[in-house]
């Protein structure tokens, strides 16, 4: 042990963005984390093992500072983990139904807490980064670019927190794609990209208005069952590219046995997005001690 004592730290487990109270993706939740280093909330997150633990600190400029961490290092922002975050302070009676702001790296960010437990987080304005062809991407979803190509959609990494590729596959392909993880994360990597968001679009009768899958393996996370941050990206991109509205329901987690459902909407003025906000439930999981 080097000398050195070991103290306790309570995560709170929790499954945000669950449909009637199953499935979601699960994150861990450390309140009070003003003592834990860089190391030791690191350390927290790998022995958690989920896809991301968020820390929760007091803070001078904001209501609270949080940072984000996956099992290989930060990130600047996780949405799945915002959820969690304040659906567990209001569940404890930490706090009311009301609005309240986060410091996180990737900006201040308001969060409102409905009566309901309902968590409505809003995020960055959205940032296009760089757009790819069908055939530079097609080979790392194990389809042909041909079938890419037949949605007549672009593919664009746009980012609302985090840098996401959004890539629009064709109904009934969603869930027999096979990624090539080696191959998602050279790309990923050179083009400082987290992650791959696919979807497909639901019929116009479906309360569904995409099923989507999410794969970061470059930050340890073969593929996830609800992405926060992506499903806003996914927001920006279909008001600009398709009509019908301001609002939408996406579902993901399908193809993982772990269904998620994720609400977001954008403001739009002068053609221009002024707000994008992605909200849902979530639903606790118990806790776990880990020792640092």
């Amino acid at each position: 042990m080097d000398g050195k004592l070991l103290k306790s730290t309570t995560v709170e487990l929790v499954n945000a963005f669950t449909a009637e109270g199953r499935g979601g993706n699960p994150a861990g939740v450390v309140l009070n984390a003003e003592q834990l280093s860089y190391e030791q909330k690191l350390t927290i997150a790998q022995t958690v093992g989920y896809s991301e633990t968020a820390f929760v600190c007091a803070d001078d400029i904001a209501d609270y500072a949080v940072s984000f961490f996956t099992t290989v290092g930060e990130v600047d922002f996780c949405g799945h983990a915002t959820l969690a975050t304040f659906s567990t302070m209001f569940q404890k009676g930490l706090l009311k139904p009301g609005t309240y702001t986060q410091r996180t790296k990737a900006g201040i960010l308001p969060v409102v807490i409905e009566s309901t437990g309902r968590v409505v987080m809003e995020q960055q304005l959205p940032q296009k980064a760089s757009s790819f062809s069908y055939q530079e991407v097609a080979s790392c979803l194990g389809i042909e670019s041909k079938v890419l190509e037949s949605t007549k959609l672009p593919i664009e990494v746009i980012s609302t927190g985090l840098p996401d590729m959004i890539i629009p596959v064709p109904n009934g392909y969603l869930d027999i794609l096979v990624p090539d993880h080696e191959k998602i994360t050279q790309l990923c990597k050179t083009h400082d990209i987290i992650g791959f968001h696919v979807f497909e679009l639901c019929d116009s009768n479906s309360p569904l208005t995409a099923s989507c899958r999410n794969f970061a393996p470059l930050f340890g996370i073969p593929e996830e069952s609800a992405t926060g941050s992506a499903c806003g990206a996914l927001a920006c991109y279909l008001q600009e590219h398709l009509t019908g509205g301001c609002e939408y329901t996406f579902e993901q987690g399908r193809a993982m046995n772990c269904r998620s459902l994720i609400t977001a909407s954008v403001c739009v003025e002068e053609q221009s997005v002024t707000k994008v906000r992605v909200g849902g439930f979530s639903t606790g999981n118990g806790f776990m001690s880990v020792s640092v």
